[in-house]
């Protein structure tokens, strides 16, 4: 019977990703190229990332105080693997390749899940 609890929470965890629209590829081509993404910072604010079409990136931290920490601003690449963007920043993260499934919350905002399990959310911006 301990089972049983086990089997309902995983089809509840399931059917709640599920229930999110994932992105596809065409739809990161058309709603997130060229755009800046800004996302969601833990104690408030967020973080302008910029995805412009000729496959660079780039983004400041200077408006959170990032530089006090880090390198307050990068720039890399993005690129398409399948159905999930991916980044590499030049000192960011060092260096390190990051890819990110993207879903659908509404119009502007989505979910984003990365490789290695963190998430968060985003908020699309206009037209660089």
């Amino acid at each position: 019977m301990r089972l049983l609890p086990a089997l309902l929470f995983m089809l509840v965890a399931h059917s709640s990703h599920a229930a999110l629209d994932r992105l596809s590829a065409e739809d990161i081509r058309t709603q997130i190229v060229g755009r800046t993404v800004f996302l969601a910072v833990p104690l408030g604010g967020e973080f302008p990332l910029n995805y412009r079409r000729d496959g660079r990136v780039d983004g400041t931290g200077k408006a959170l105080g990032l530089g006090k920490f880090t390198r307050p601003t990068d720039s890399g690449t993005w690129w398409i693997d399948g159905d999930r963007l991916c980044q590499k920043f030049t000192t960011w993260y060092d260096g390190s390749r990051l890819c990110f499934e993207l879903y659908r919350l509404d119009a502007t905002r989505i979910r984003w899940i990365q490789d290695n399990g963190d998430k968060g959310t985003a908020r699309i911006g206009p037209d660089l």
